[in-house]
């Protein structure tokens, strides 16, 4: 390691920073060490103090439920009360107070991608998933039934499907005057407005306004027609001489629809970042987005492909000059080619031992990603690459698994000692609450008003707030399978409860509502019958797991006007706080031993087919098979649910020890299985007692009672060093 300003710093870590993150900005090597050593030296105490205070708090409550079981809501919340964690209602909501807000987050409601910061290839393909393929994601996925074998290479059956489906949407969301799209013969855009060719005579779009702009046909036919809905941009690629643009009755080769307007790029759950060899990739993905240099090449079909960031999209807009083809402004319509990109940190709790201190403490990760993470912005906020991210100037840092309005003042503190350190304006580091602790969710008003002139963003998410309220009543008595969980007073409350407060709080046409996440990549149809309910919520933005996903989820903001919604929901009273602090307990007389043991196997499997991606391999989310073989979307959140859940049983005598090691190792053999083949894959079956993923999965559970919040990281990291070391 090298010495720096007082700290020990991973050689990874030091070249990163010293010779590409501070390559082009004014700031040298040792300015940025002895800030970080000076934003150490000032906020590890405060963070200290207060995990320190979530221990209090977690032990008193642990103490109150061992005397008194679940006892009454009415005596739960004197407790909480009493303790501080549950803080009184403030008269009003506090009203947020944000300037310099990029549209994307403020004004258009749409997907949001989170992607894992240590996989460019992935990471670019988020940010280019500003547009996506409507006919690719009909053609490739169960969105649109498929009712015979496919053809190798391009199925003509398949594409009027397609084409089919396309016609049907249009006609729903960009009705003709009359007809129907399905007649068109050909779209002829002008500065004048929209003409369609049919059978019957040329007609015009039924609403006008939605005509947005176009480029006009060359000589060879290609051009585009740019349609506008709910701030959502849909364009008919018009293309005779591609195969598909052969077949369409109109000459459109696609239908590309504005996806994914937000991405966060992810340095927190769905990574395994152990070291500063991690914390570099991680950082550098994050770097070269903000520079517009990041580049991935792979092999595909024998061939290398080489990946970059997308430009913009250049059209004329709609009702231009028809002479020079540009606006009353002179300015032709230019529309971002990229998602606008967050950033997500680690929580408090987080420390690395990537720098040191001169004590040879672990410094907070938090602390080092908000720098590094500003630090590499500016070469955004100053204009010093090809294309812009925040065309409003600012830097969007989405600050997970924080307790309560003291930890975001905290985190405010964070934020704008960093600002002075880099001469940048107040605010401009803006923060997204995660909404995914008891504490948080139950005094949301005040973290808001804690943050009132940074918030642009809370969101829910089922699985940490989840984990979170198990392990706050762990004490209380055995909870509901996770199935359960999801039809629980508390649940729908939270859900509520985060929409009314949000609305209260003037986030409507300044900042985003969130949902979580769909957890099933393969299930699209299924997705397009029931994520409709996020923006139904008023939710003007949700989690979606691969771009394919963000093009059909981006239908439902096509077709739900979310900020009438969102006008409409601000009328209703506000969910009852109180119904948050319903316990969701079980009674075990009232399950049957198959009960028991499905629930147990199905956690057990969950478990370990993701900690042994993680702890053996690195990957820090992907795709697992569940018992059944469906695929799921797992982290470290689905992770914090399925062991509070084992662990709490444990507790409560619900299963015993030996059933819980007996299933472990059957479910190791099964998930063995699940992934032979598979490059890089640590078979756990054939020695248990060495298996660093099956030995971390067993500490998760049988520690899950003791561990600060039921956070996973530390025993994860702990085996994951020990695993590249033993590698």
């Amino acid at each position: 390691m090298s010495e720096r300003s007082g700290l020990k710093v991973d050689e990874q870590l030091r070249a990163f920073v010293e010779e590409e993150l501070l390559a082009k900005v004014e700031l040298t090597g040792e300015q940025f060490w002895s800030t970080l050593a000076g934003l150490q030296e000032r906020f590890a105490p405060r963070i200290a103090t207060a995990l320190a205070e979530r221990d209090r708090l977690q032990d008193r409550i642990d103490a109150w439920h061992a005397e008194h079981g679940a006892g009454s809501r009415d005596d739960y919340e004197k407790l909480l009360t009493d303790l501080g964690y549950l803080e009184p209602e403030p008269s009003s909501v506090p009203t947020i107070d944000v300037d310099r807000v990029d549209p994307e987050i403020a004004e258009v409601p749409g997907p949001q991608l989170v992607v894992p910061s240590t996989n460019a290839r992935f990471s670019l393909n988020a940010a280019n998933a500003r547009w996506g393929s409507l006919f690719d994601a009909f053609y490739g996925t169960d969105a649109l039934p498929q009712d015979h074998e496919l053809a190798k290479g391009y199925d003509e059956r398949r594409g009027a499907q397609v084409i089919a489906a396309a016609d049907e949407l249009l006609d729903e969301l960009f009705p003709l005057e009359r007809g129907s799209h399905a007649d068109v013969t050909a779209y002829r855009p002008s500065t004048d407005g929209l003409a369609a060719d049919t059978p019957d005579g040329a007609v015009g779009l039924a609403d006008t306004s939605a005509f947005a702009g176009f480029t006009a046909p060359d000589a060879d036919g290609r051009g585009n027609v740019l349609l506008v809905r709910h701030g959502l941009h849909v364009d008919l690629v018009i293309d005779p001489a591609t195969q598909v643009g052969r077949q369409h009755h109109a000459d459109v080769s696609d239908v590309v629809l504005e996806s994914a307007v937000t991405t966060i790029v992810d340095l927190e759950d769905s990574v395994a970042t152990v070291d500063g060899e991690d914390k570099a990739l991680a950082y550098r993905t994050w770097l070269g987005l903000m520079t517009g240099d990041l580049v991935a090449e792979f092999t595909k079909g024998g061939e290398t492909v080489t990946r970059r960031v997308h430009p913009d999209r250049e059209y004329t807009a709609a009702g231009a000059s028809a002479a020079t083809g540009k606006g009353s402004d002179g300015s032709a319509l230019t529309l971002p080619g990229r998602s606008l990109m967050l950033v997500r940190t680690c929580g408090h709790h987080m420390t690395t031992n990537a720098v040191l201190t001169a004590d040879g403490e672990e410094v907070n990760e938090g602390v080092l990603d908000a720098l590094v993470c500003a630090v590499a912005a500016l070469y955004d906020l100053r204009g010093l690459g090809p294309h812009t991210n925040s065309r409003a100037g600012s830097v969007y840092v989405v600050k997970p698994k924080q307790h309560g309005p003291d930890e975001v003042a905290l985190t405010v503190e964070l934020f704008a000692a960093v600002e002075e350190a880099l001469g940048l304006e107040t605010n401009t580091l803006k923060i997204g609450i995660m909404d995914e602790e008891k504490r948080t969710t139950a005094n949301l008003s005040a973290c808001i008003g804690a943050a009132a002139h940074r918030v642009i963003f809370v969101n829910t998410g089922f699985l940490d707030r989840t984990g979170d309220e198990i392990h706050t009543c762990f004490a209380a008595g055995p909870v509901l399978r996770k199935g359960d969980m999801k039809s629980t007073t508390w649940l729908q409350t939270y859900e509520d409860r985060n929409v009314d407060v949000a609305l209260a709080a003037g986030f409507s046409h300044r900042a985003q509502v969130g949902k979580g996440m769909w957890a099933k990549p393969a299930a699209m149809a299924e997705m397009l019958e029931q994520k409709i309910g996020h923006p139904k919520a008023g939710a003007n933005t949700a989690w979606v797991p691969s771009p394919t996903a963000a093009t059909l989820h981006a239908l439902h903001y096509l077709r739900v006007d979310v900020h009438a919604v969102q006008s409409e929901l601000a009328q209703r009273p506000m969910a009852d706080r109180r119904n948050l602090l319903e316990l969701p307990l079980s009674d075990p007389s009232t399950l049957s031993e198959d009960d028991v043991r499905r629930e147990l196997e199905t956690n057990a499997q969950s478990i370990l087919g993701y900690v042994v991606r993680w702890v053996g391999m690195g990957i820090g989310c992907s795709t697992v098979p569940d018992l059944d073989g469906v695929g799921l979307m797992e982290d470290r959140a689905t992770l914090r649910i399925s062991s509070q859940l084992i662990a709490n049983w444990l507790e409560h005598g619900v299963v015993d020890a030996d059933t819980v090691r007996e299933t472990f190792a059957r479910m190791a053999a099964l998930v063995d299985e699940q992934n032979e083949g598979q490059d890089g894959y640590p078979p756990m079956a054939p020695d248990l007692e060495n298996s660093e993923s099956f030995q971390a999965a067993l500490e998760l559970v049988f520690t899950g009672g003791s561990e600060p919040n039921g956070y996973t990281e530390r025993a994860l990291t702990q085996w994951r060093r020990k695993a590249k070391t033993t590698a």
